[in-house]
């Protein structure tokens, strides 16, 4: 199937609603219980570009970028886009879009868009050129890519807690008050040889603000008006919800405002 293989948002926060329990195995099948869901804001997205690539010796690489007619005056922060349209390449092995957020829909601080690439599906690579052109001129919604109850998978930078040490980090056992040197901290960098220190040791060090992949979060619902999940006042820290939203079970990992593929 024809169809682009994602999209991106920004997390809005996180609430809980009702539902009626559908698991066969579960003690309150068929019950009405309350779930966590997080709240992604979703403004339409625009196509930045098509990207070509090819397959050499060295593995993927970037053909040409055929560039949209029209772009938002806030992406020349951004990028460099050549004033004249590239041509598309005679040979090519696959195809991806860029597309770009519009913070400025929303009630963010934040007016400069994210730029993240996407993969298309198709048969063949003509087959997904063609659709991708299509694309071109025109807004992406999430309710028009995504469809309510299937899995998706979040990708997004998590929460950073700062320089952190090994009993936070890594859960390392708290010595004892009569231990050498350090309670918190761990009894030995390894053995006489090999004469390393190896990568697996427990070590103090950055936590948190890493990239992460979490696979297969249910989506629940792809709403059309962010005023059915914004509380009187708006939501904490975040604001009012103006556009599409998502309501993902579970939590997604990152802070609020933070955008999330």
């Amino acid at each position: 199937q024809t169809k682009l293989l994602g999209f991106i948002g920004y997390k809005a926060g996180m609430t809980h609603v009702m539902v009626i329990d559908q698991n066969p195995t579960s003690h309150t099948k068929g019950m009405e219980i309350s779930t966590p869901v997080t709240v992604i804001e979703c403004p339409p997205i625009l196509p930045l570009a098509i990207r070509f690539y090819k397959n050499t010796s060295y593995g993927v690489v970037v053909v040409a970028d055929v560039f949209a007619p029209k772009l938002e005056k806030h992406l020349s922060r951004k990028i460099k886009t050549p004033k004249k349209a590239t041509e598309e390449p005679k040979e090519f092995d696959d195809v991806r879009l860029l597309v770009y957020t519009q913070p400025s829909k929303t009630g963010l601080p934040n007016k400069i868009p994210e730029i993240i690439e996407l993969g298309i599906g198709g048969k063949n690579v003509q087959e997904k050129l063609n659709f991708a052109k299509t694309l071109m001129s025109k807004e992406l919604k999430a309710s028009e890519i995504l469809k309510e109850g299937q899995l998706v998978d979040t990708r997004s930078v998590s929460k950073g807690k700062g320089y952190q040490g090994p009993v936070k980090t890594h859960g390392v056992k708290i010595r004892q008050h009569k231990a050498e040197k350090t309670k918190r901290g761990i009894g030995t960098l390894g053995p006489w040889h090999p004469n390393r220190v190896r990568y697996s040791v427990p070590q103090s060090g950055k936590m948190g603000f890493h990239l992460r992949t979490e696979y297969n979060k249910q989506l629940l619902k792809v709403g059309k008006d962010g005023a059915d999940v914004t509380p009187q006042g708006g939501i904490t820290k975040y604001g009012v919800v103006k556009n599409n939203y998502l309501l993902i079970r579970g939590s997604v990992s990152g802070v609020k405002k933070r955008p999330v593929v």
